[in-house]
């Protein structure tokens, strides 16, 4: 063997023992562990923003498919239903309390219903008044009393819901935050977290590959990032409203723990699967991967994907598979294009000085 090519064979990395390869690992995972446990102290003590962040989605489409509508007269056509901020002074109809609601010095039930009418008070503020008196169990709200609703034009829907996600056990809060701020530090430590396994990669190559270690470490954050947030803003919020949609007959009473432990899930899975462009760039430019390589290999990548699909998927169902499965997809064609432009063969370190 030539002097040039054990140069090259001691260049791309020096050879390790199984049990060097084993301690090598073991000092990342140690680590990994020291940095999530760092995390979790930071995220622990935002635990409570953090838990209405991710709670949003599910309030909104509780709050849309429990959301009751005004039948309204004295329009044309007769009665109709409209959303509530659409009526007009003098309209009215009856109101169907969606929550439990205290008026006055009593509470009302949901499912209750009372006439009501759009008018001004004596002090001049306009709002949706009852028109006849409301009986609780124990009391008597009187006629004339202003229901908690917005009518301006541009009001959003209360994205309230929080009463309908339930805990059933007095230490469950307690380790549903504990939850939340754990899947938080992990999600706040995948830049540390990408750097180690670079480490633990880059006895294998040769010091010129060793330069992509920013390029992956950066590329693969963003795209982590990005792929959180489509899981939050885009994937998840139509697969709720899919799940509720199958309930509307029942009374919707969620477990906490378990949509906590869903919607974290699926964020960070999605996350993780965002980093194939990242990947397959880094991969193509080393020169570990082609194109032609992923294009032969797509009956694998399609049965693969669709595990994965079903796995983080809320349900089996083909609707479900098909909207978790297909942006996996087009980031598998999109990698491949990115293999296409950016591949090269691998040299070796006397290749790139000559």
């Amino acid at each position: 063997m030539s002097n040039s090519k054990k140069r090259s064979r001691g260049e791309a990395g020096k050879e390790m023992s199984f049990l060097d390869h084993l301690d090598e690992l073991r000092r990342r995972l140690v680590r990994c562990v020291l940095f999530i446990i760092a995390g979790f102290v930071v995220c622990f003590y935002f635990s409570g923003t953090i838990y209405y962040f991710l709670s949003v989605p599910i309030r909104k489409a509780l709050s849309e498919a429990e959301r009751r509508e005004l039948p309204v007269e004295g329009r044309t056509g007769g009665e109709k239903t409209l959303p509530v901020s659409s009526l007009k002074m003098g309209e009215g109809g009856l109101y169907v309390f969606d929550r439990a609601t205290k008026l006055g010095t009593g509470v009302v039930q949901p499912g209750t219903t009372v006439r009501a009418i759009v008018a001004e008070n004596a002090e001049g503020k306009t709002g949706l008044f009852t028109e006849e008196p409301i009986i609780t169990s124990n009391s008597v709200i009187p006629a004339g009393v202003l229901l908690p609703v917005d009518l301006s034009p541009d009001a959003e829907s209360d994205p309230g819901g929080e009463e309908r996600m339930i805990v059933t056990t007095a230490q469950e809060p307690f380790t549903l935050y504990i939850t939340v701020s754990l899947y938080a530090a992990i999600a706040l430590s995948v830049p540390f977290l990408l750097f180690q396994v670079w480490g633990f990669i880059s006895p294998g190559l040769y010091p010129h590959e060793k330069a992509y270690v920013w390029p992956f470490v950066l590329l693969s954050s963003i795209s982590f990032v990005a792929g959180a947030a489509f899981a939050y803003y885009i994937l998840f919020p139509p697969a709720a409203r899919y799940l509720l949609g199958l309930g509307a007959e029942f009374r919707l009473l969620l477990s906490a723990s378990e949509y906590f432990n869903l919607i974290t899930l699926i964020m960070l899975a999605m996350g993780f699967i965002f980093q194939m462009p990242a990947i397959a760039y880094v991969l193509a430019r080393i020169g570990l991967i082609t194109p032609g390589v992923m294009l032969r290999s797509w009956k694998v990548a399609i049965v693969v994907i669709l595990i994965v699909a079903a796995v983080i998927s809320p349900t089996g169902d083909a609707l479900n598979l098909m909207l978790f499965s297909a942006p996996m997809f087009a980031l598998y064609i999109v990698s491949i294009g990115i293999a296409w432009f950016f591949a090269r063969k691998r040299r070796t370190p006397e290749e790139v000085e000559g």
